[in-house]
């Protein structure tokens, strides 16, 4: 056998080998490719589908801690829009809260189907953790039901960027609704509500629910522009058979600087009824005001983007009166301290039907709240 028979022999070997393992060896599969969160910027920033789905989901909210003090600040929820009721403290009225909020979307051929959620959960002072609905709504196009902020309220807006906006109130917020919101177009808007109404109004003692099948009824009209915004609401309440309205005037007057003066009027002559925790005070679910009249003013002047000052000034035909001013400060992205100072004036003080918002039987009271919030 000579050098070159040996080295074929060798090869074929070695080949003959390496097939064999080869037939032998175990195929591995492809992995799957991975499927990722798609982003929606259809409705705005933080939407994204859910995986499946033609529906764009979003989850936000805040955490908050505030800090209440003094006459007005360290009282229950009365002289607060977003405080629950709780107990007068002697000094500071503390509370820590986690909001939670979710939104959804989807295009349909019947228009846009959207719903939207807000829960809260507090831990006051006494350490009584609570939790709330606050909204809890669908959305088909412009017909939305189930529970919602009275558009008595949210459509004519808020008297505000002042922490206590109701040391003067100008509504109650909270019931479930069957509304319908239209725009027809060059910059006019308007809505029409059947309401419920609600008895939880905390200690003001104002009972706001429907006792029979005739429904509350809100009505609202809006024209809005580059300068700013007029906006009007009229209210009926089905259960003492009354009427009330607001009238608002917003105005950009330059970037920095946007004043509102919103005014309202109900009538009262069947308030005054016996079966009313607290007789004889002329308060109603859309008139929660005292008297007939109510006027709310103030703006917000923003320093720098991150600095602002915001205040509002209040009264009633109750000779009532209010002042409330802050600072919000944004430190980071997401994370804003604001600190505000309240004095309320008690018109009717001493009278027979005092009717004060403030911790102790006072005429004149202050106080305020510091707040820390983190929003996402």
């Amino acid at each position: 056998m000579n050098i070159k028979s040996l080295l074929l022999g060798s090869a074929a070997a070695l080949i003959a080998v390496s097939g064999a393992r080869a037939a032998d060896a175990v195929t591995v599969a492809e992995p799957e490719p991975a499927e990722y969160v798609k982003i929606c910027d259809v409705y705005g920033a933080g939407y994204f589908y859910i995986p499946g789905t033609e529906t764009c989901l979003r989850v936000g909210g805040y955490v908050r801690y505030d800090a209440g003090f003094g006459d007005v600040g360290s009282f229950d929820g009365r002289t607060a829009t977003d405080h629950e009721d709780g107990d007068a403290q002697d000094t500071w009225k503390k509370n820590a809260r986690f909001n939670l909020k979710t939104w959804t979307g989807q295009e349909t051929e019947l228009g846009t189907l959207k719903t939207y959620t807000e829960t809260k959960f507090n831990f006051p002072n006494g350490g009584a953790t609570s939790v709330s609905l606050s909204f809890a709504w669908i959305q088909l196009g412009g017909l939305r039901v189930g529970k919602d902020e009275t558009p008595y309220d949210q459509f004519i807006g808020y008297a505000g960027n002042v922490i206590q906006d109701t040391l003067i109130h100008y509504g109650m917020k909270d019931t479930n609704v069957v509304s319908y919101y239209f725009d027809a177009g060059s910059g006019i808007s308007g809505v029409i509500s059947l309401e419920e109404g609600s008895d939880s109004t905390g200690s003001t003692g104002i009972s706001g629910t429907i006792d029979s099948y005739v429904p509350n009824v809100v009505g609202g009209l809006k024209y809005k522009g580059d300068w700013g915004a007029i906006t009007g609401v009229v209210a009926y309440d089905s259960s003492y058979e009354e009427v009330a309205g607001k009238v608002r005037l917003d105005v950009n007057v330059t970037k920095e600087l946007s004043l509102f003066i919103m005014g309202g009027y109900g009538t009262d002559d069947n308030f005054n009824d016996a079966s009313w925790a607290i007789p004889a005070r002329g308060r109603g679910f859309y008139k929660p005001w005292g008297g007939n009249w109510a006027v709310w003013g103030g703006g917000t002047y923003k320093f720098t983007d991150k600095a602002a000052f915001n205040l509002q000034v209040s009264a009633d035909d109750a000779r009532n009166a209010a002042v409330a001013a802050n600072i919000a400060y944004t430190i980071v992205p997401g994370f804003t301290i604001t600190t505000e100072v309240d004095y309320v004036h008690d018109g009717k003080f001493g009278d027979a039907d005092d009717f004060n918002w403030t911790k102790a039987d006072k005429k004149n009271s202050v106080g305020g709240i510091v707040r820390f919030q983190r929003s996402f």
